[in-house]
């Protein structure tokens, strides 16, 4: 992280804010191992986080207790040089089975698995692992020569002090995109890279966040809020590939609208999205704490007053009750709306909304907000930087605010 950088409390979000707070109060970190892992300015900015987010009382700010561990010394009687000689050729003996079985075991990692161990050897000599060993005798062990070793050194530490940096750059942008993934990552840090003249490709980013365990790991989770079986009308699908399927050349021809929950502390919340299907911008969202039809039409209402044109526009959405009912089909008349629905219960047919769901709740709705009005406040911020700073590979990695933008009016 850029420590000319001077960071408030605006520049972390609050899904970051309880990650940090979730680590601390569950022992993985204490909160000044939090502040140096992440580059979090202040001295107790963390503890600050602490006692306003945690479940714990952190009155004492002194993080984790301390326990001192005192080996018991066990009374020895000095040996006979009969028995210290017999010592001596037994632990010889298991030293050079031992050397032995490792040097097989190395023989077939070489042969059979064409694993090569310069550099971990490179490593033990470099760390002084073993005291009395010299640099000249281990390079004639390991069967190469001082000059190879002196290189091979300079380029891992080159290779380490540019992984280093990467993972100061990476950790910054993940402050405010957290689940962020590699191919992004890779195309919004390029110029940054190409200016401190590292070359890096998409490949060799995986190995060093692998490595710095920053991979994104998938989350899998599922809870029903769509009701089809209902009395209300349905409409057809003019999305659905075929010779009628209707596909948009720009901003504000189609919009997809879906429902999906969010867990608090409490009981369950849900989120009503508005996304545009050409920029993947989304355009209204609500969070409210039932399924009633006028708290989702809420996200609509809101699309509505931020449209700049008047063509015509498709509603899509799925079959759930809330958009089939006479409130919500009377606003589509009101604003002269054309409405599409799925067949049936099938989630592929709303591809996208269901894709920016799992993008807004896999990669920055993280943490579970203790009430609604938290929620609210997290999904905000959220939106904001999807829409303005997350780079969406179908866009050609721009980000859908700009999209929108320079295509609709």
């Amino acid at each position: 992280m850029e420590q000319g950088i001077k960071r408030t409390q605006r520049d972390y979000s609050l899904a970051f804010k309880l990650s940090v707070v979730e680590q601390v109060e569950k022992g993985e970190l204490t909160y000044k191992e939090a502040q140096r892992r992440y580059g979090i300015q202040g001295r107790s900015t963390v503890l600050v986080w602490l006692r306003k987010h945690g479940l714990q009382d952190w009155a004492d700010p002194s993080g984790r207790a301390q326990s001192d561990w005192a080996m018991p010394k066990e009374d020895s009687k000095p040996l006979t040089p009969e028995q210290r000689i017999r010592e001596l050729e037994t632990q010889l003996r298991e030293a050079r089975e031992k050397a032995a079985l490792f040097e097989a075991v190395l023989d077939v990692m070489r042969k059979d698995y064409g694993i090569t161990v310069k550099k971990p050897s490179g490593q033990v000599v470099g760390q002084k692992r073993i005291e009395t060993l010299s640099v000249e005798r281990a390079c004639r062990y390991m069967g190469i020569s001082r000059q190879a070793y002196y290189k091979r050194c300079r380029f891992e530490k080159r290779r380490d002090s540019e992984a280093a940096s990467v993972t100061a750059l990476v950790r910054d942008v993940r402050l405010r995109q957290p689940r962020l993934g590699t191919r992004k990552l890779h195309h919004l840090l390029g110029p940054e890279l190409a200016g401190r003249g590292i070359k890096l490709g998409r490949d060799r980013l995986f190995d060093v966040l692998r490595a710095a365990r920053l991979l994104v790991v998938p989350n899998r989770a599922y809870h029903k809020t769509t009701q089809s079986h209902h009395r209300f009308r349905r409409h057809p699908n003019l999305l659905k590939s075929g010779p009628d399927q209707i596909v948009p050349t720009g901003p504000e021809q189609v919009w997809v609208a879906d429902i999906t929950y969010l867990p608090t502390a409490g009981p369950f919340v849900y989120l009503s999205l508005v996304t545009d299907a050409f920029s993947r911008k989304i355009v209204g969202h609500h969070v409210h704490d039932s399924l009633q039809t006028e708290q989702v039409s809420q996200a609509l209402k809101k699309a509505l007053r931020t449209r700049k044109s008047r063509q015509p526009l498709i509603h899509h959405s799925d079959r759930g009750i809330q958009y089939c009912s006479t409130y919500y089909q009377d606003i589509h008349r009101r604003y002269d709306l054309r409405c599409s629905m799925t067949d049936g219960y099938d989630c592929y047919q709303n591809a996208l909304a269901e894709r920016v769901n799992g993008i807004l709740k896999g990669e920055f709705l993280l943490q579970r907000p203790a009430n609604l009005e938290q929620a609210a406040k997290m999904v905000e911020q959220s939106v904001r930087i999807y829409n303005q700073e997350r780079p969406h590979a179908a866009l050609k990695y721009k980000t859908p605010d700009a999209v929108h933008r320079a295509l609709s009016g």
